[in-house]
């Protein structure tokens, strides 16, 4: 009886120790499909930097009527890849949403136009045709119009909005004189569809002024006062980055980790490596945390938007190196 009791209490002990040991669940919500946008996060999950961590992290991918902005407000997910101008405006509307951690340091941001369409440079936008993401995408563009002076209803002093889906079929059809391109995915669609640099011309916007931090990782505030949740986020960070610097310093395995996760089967190699090597451009100099002085001129920038801002004041709390000085250090 007495070795009974020692192995049934041996054994209450390994379940204990197994429980504790148990990996705790993260949702991560992307901004858009699986691609090498986000190779970070499936590099970290297929290399075990998450296991590492303690952490069971399920990758939402995202689509054209997906906002995670949406999606972490109705709980969908613990933590989502958006935008600031969308994060910040969200904000101002009451979805107190607050960036832990900033992968992107550079904005692959760009209207991709027609020369032949008369455009040689913004004071040749009047008029024209411009095609424009939605869903928190259009902020930027907003701002950058309305620093131009540019209405945006129409007209011979204004520009016209295209509702521009995920796809460059406005500008190979002549639809719009300009449509919106990232640098590492949709402008090489244009090229591939058989039009050549000479035939264009592309205004990256920060070039143009309109600063606008792309990708980083955003929770809801309350959550954060959760002392579990924040400890949770700092691991998932951590093997989030040493994920992202695996791929920026392995981008085609990165890009071929990326097509293994891509239950669509809609992308093709090629394509995804050679998106690899331009968003290592883009996340290469971060270290994951926030540089205050690109979320200043990001905030300037679309305060700046002359009688129709996209933000109207000055936010507080939207963001904070908690989790990355933990994480990283």
């Amino acid at each position: 009886m007495k070795r009974l009791s020692t192995y049934v209490a041996g054994v209450a002990v390994g379940l204990i120790g197994t429980m504790a040991q148990a990996a705790e669940d993260v949702t991560l919500q992307l901004k858009w499909v699986t691609q090498a946008q986000f190779a970070g996060y499936y590099v970290a999950l297929d290399k075990g930097f998450y296991d590492e961590e303690g952490l069971d992290v399920t990758i939402k991918p995202g689509g054209p009527d997906i906002a995670p902005t949406q999606v972490l407000a109705g709980g969908g997910a613990d933590v989502a890849v958006e935008w600031m101008p969308a994060a910040l405006a969200a904000r101002e509307k009451g979805l107190a949403m607050v960036n832990i951690a900033q992968p992107f340091k550079s904005s692959g941001m760009m209207l991709t136009c027609r020369k032949d369409a008369g455009i040689a440079s913004t004071d040749d936008f009047k008029g024209k045709t411009l095609g424009v993401w939605f869903f928190g995408n259009e902020f930027p563009f907003l701002s950058w119009m309305s620093k131009l002076d540019l209405p945006t209803e129409g007209g011979e002093d204004g520009v016209t909005v295209l509702k521009q889906g995920f796809n460059v079929d406005p500008l190979l059809q002549k639809q719009a004189a300009c449509v919106s391109t990232m640098t590492y995915n949709e402008y090489w669609q244009v090229i591939d569809a058989g039009l050549t640099p000479d035939d264009l011309i592309v205004f990256k916007y920060e070039d143009q002024g309109v600063a606008t931090l792309e990708d980083g990782l955003y929770v809801l505030e309350e959550n954060l006062a959760d002392p579990a949740f924040e400890d949770k986020m700092v691991r998932f960070v951590r093997a989030s980055m040493k994920g992202w610097k695996y791929a920026e310093e392995n981008p085609d395995e990165a890009a071929e980790i990326v097509l293994d996760n891509d239950a669509s089967g809609a992308q093709t190699e090629d394509h995804q490596k050679r998106m690899m090597g331009e968003v290592a451009k883009l996340t290469s100099g971060s270290n994951g945390a926030l540089d205050e002085a690109d979320y200043e001129l990001t905030v300037q920038s679309l305060l700046s938007g002359g009688s129709d801002p996209v933000i109207t004041k000055e936010p507080t709390g939207a963001w904070t190196h908690a989790i990355t000085d933990k994480a990283l250090n």
